[in-house]
């Protein structure tokens, strides 16, 4: 089973790479992206049957990555929700931990533990 995932980043080369490496590694099927808060709001909340995993960052074109994660708050708790940020400070990991977030992966080092997180949650799916 492939772990249906929609992807909230700004920036193109990011978001085309990371889609390649988590479909190649992880488990992966891309089902959507969005580079905006309210694109992502949107989708995640209109669609909420056909994703199993968003992957947040925080920057976005237009509002905040944090204005997304409000909005996914009460999923079910098959639906997982990680931030994926080059500011993942304690103070960004605390806030994301208290609007439900599931992880908190830095871009910089931490592309194999959300790679490792991907293939844990396509386990229990299946």
């Amino acid at each position: 089973m492939r772990l249906k995932t929609y992807i909230v980043e700004d920036n193109p080369t990011i978001r085309e790479n990371l889609i390649g490496t988590l479909e190649e590694l992880a488990g992966v099927t891309a089902v959507g992206t969005a580079e905006t808060e309210n694109d992502g709001k949107a989708w995640l909340t209109d669609h909420q049957q056909d994703w199993d995993l968003a992957i947040v960052d925080l920057f976005l074109k237009q509002g905040s990555g944090l204005g997304v994660l409000a909005a996914c708050r009460n999923r079910p708790a098959r639906q997982k929700v990680v931030v994926l940020s080059n500011y993942a400070t304690t103070d960004i990991r605390q806030r994301c931990a208290q609007l439900g977030v599931d992880a908190v992966f830095d871009k910089s080092n931490e592309i194999d533990a959300l790679v490792d997180f991907c293939l844990q949650h396509t386990s229990v799916l299946s």
